[in-house]
């Protein structure tokens, strides 16, 4: 007749998948005069720690003055992160997560033992986020690595890092992590209410996942409601500022909570040089952000009608005979554009600096020479796509890409009046996107807030005051 251990060993290897996944090892062993069983997923498992336990455990000559599975775990499990689960289920999806589980006959439940090692990539500086001075590390994707590198940097106990677990099949680690004292304690409560609201399956694409599902529903809206970085100074710098940063495991993109317009134009580089240089680079980057929306849109405009073209500025004008309209011109290098980036990120590395350099060559030189394009509109859209890198964010870069887009097909179908509805309609998208969380997508503007608005303009220097 089947004990109570055996029911339970039986249900968790049914749970587990024991001789169905080839990477979920089951080992029964013997401590002391009672059975018992021990679960980890092969691959996870810090090899040394548990055959240093199990040496132990096998040498127990008896188990008769341990009451408790509690007091079991406090005399024999030298993990320092262990404890004692009741609930099974919960207890699977530990080990799933790289814990192992250990039930023996005679106790109720079964421990928990934190032994396990992920594979793991160095910690190197991002390559879509550089600094000529300063630190050149990065997160990694192990959420407790990213953690350890935040708290080198803090070491404050106001420092908070809150555990939760997302997606109902995956079960996704993630840490809310915020400085006590600092942090808006209404915006930490309803950021931890939406990740525990969170109602998916599966947390797949991690931080997107988990920003799409606690994102207000405007997908007509491009404007990025989440700002994200992979440098631990950056966070460390938002952390200390008050701002609340998100660490989902599997991805070194932290997501950094609340988001505004103006902080778009925030980057490290600023705060790793004087601050007049800071705040002269920062200006820099509004600024670029503005002409990648509206150069090619005023261009286009100015010459769409040459004779009403001001005297002063006929230099503007198109030299050369051309035959493809410029509306289809100006969308098609639109298009080339990305086809160049995407051919770029699918290119072997070796290959792809000379690849995206003889395509650019290759495809420029032949559209001018057969009329299709003008050397004009290669000009201003060269400029536009090398000035979209200053912008170190790939979702704001695609959103004032589809804002030029829809100005240019304004024009070329209503001309002034089409570039005034336009400029209305970028300034009612952002003026209405929601963001996850805080006080709106253009604070501190609206709602008003000069000492705010101050501090994000004007890179001040360091002081007692504000260390």
């Amino acid at each position: 007749m089947a004990t109570e251990f055996d029911k339970q060993a039986a249900y968790l290897d049914t749970q587990l998948g024991v001789g169905r996944s080839f990477d979920i090892v089951g080992r029964t062993l013997r401590i002391g005069t009672r059975r018992a069983k021990l679960w980890v997923v092969n691959g996870y498992a810090q090899d040394a720690m548990l055959e240093r336990m199990l040496a132990a455990w096998m040498t127990v000559p008896s188990l008769q003055d341990v009451k408790t599975l509690q007091d079991f775990v406090e005399r024999y499990v030298t993990a320092c992160d262990s404890k004692v689960e009741q609930d099974m289920d919960k207890a699977v999806t530990a080990v799933f997560s790289g814990k192992t589980l250990l039930i023996i006959e005679g106790y109720g439940g079964g421990a928990v033992m934190e032994a396990k090692q992920f594979p793991l990539r160095s910690i190197e500086e991002p390559d879509t986020s550089k600094v000529l001075r300063g630190s050149h590390d990065g997160f990694v994707e192990n959420i407790m690595k990213n953690a350890a590198l935040l708290r080198r940097r803090i070491r404050s106990p106001q420092l908070t890092l809150e555990h939760l677990a997302v997606g109902g099949r995956s079960q996704t680690d993630v840490a809310l992590c915020y400085m006590e004292g600092e942090a808006d304690p209404q915006l930490v409560e309803e950021l931890r209410r939406k990740l525990q609201a969170i109602d998916v399956r599966s947390v797949a694409m991690s931080q997107e996942s988990i920003a799409e599902s606690i994102a207000p529903r405007q997908w007509y809206n491009p404007f990025p409601k989440v700002r994200y970085t992979e440098r631990p100074d950056v966070a460390t710098a938002c952390v200390m500022e008050g701002d609340v940063l998100v660490m989902v495991d599997n991805t070194p993109a932290v997501m950094i909570l609340p988001t505004t317009l103006l902080r778009f134009s925030e980057e490290i580089n600023d705060y790793y040089f004087p601050p007049l240089v800071g705040s002269y680079l920062q200006l820099v980057r509004l600024a670029v952000l503005l002409l990648t929306v509206f150069v090619t849109p005023l261009w286009y405009l100015l010459v769409k009608d040459p004779p009403r073209l001001h005297e002063n500025l006929r230099f503007l004008l198109i030299q050369d005979e051309y035959y493809v309209p410029l509306i289809v011109q100006l969308l098609l290098v639109e298009l080339i554009v990305d086809l160049l980036k995407l051919a770029s990120l699918n290119t072997p590395n070796a290959l792809s600096n000379s690849f995206s350099m003889l395509g650019a060559l290759i495809l420029g030189d032949f559209a001018v020479r057969s009329r299709w394009l003008v050397p004009e509109v290669l000009v201003y859209m060269a400029f536009v796509a090398i000035a979209n890198y200053a912008q170190h964010s790939y979702e704001m870069g695609y959103a004032s890409k589809l804002c030029r887009m829809a100005l240019l097909v304004l024009i070329w179908a209503l001309d002034w009046v089409g570039f005034a509805l336009g400029v209305v309609g970028i300034l009612v998208l952002v003026a209405t996107t929601k963001p996850l969380v805080g006080k709106g997508y253009l604070y501190p503007l609206i709602p008003f807030d000069g000492k705010k608005l101050k501090a994000l303009l004007h890179r001040r220097p360091i002081s007692r005051d504000n260390t």
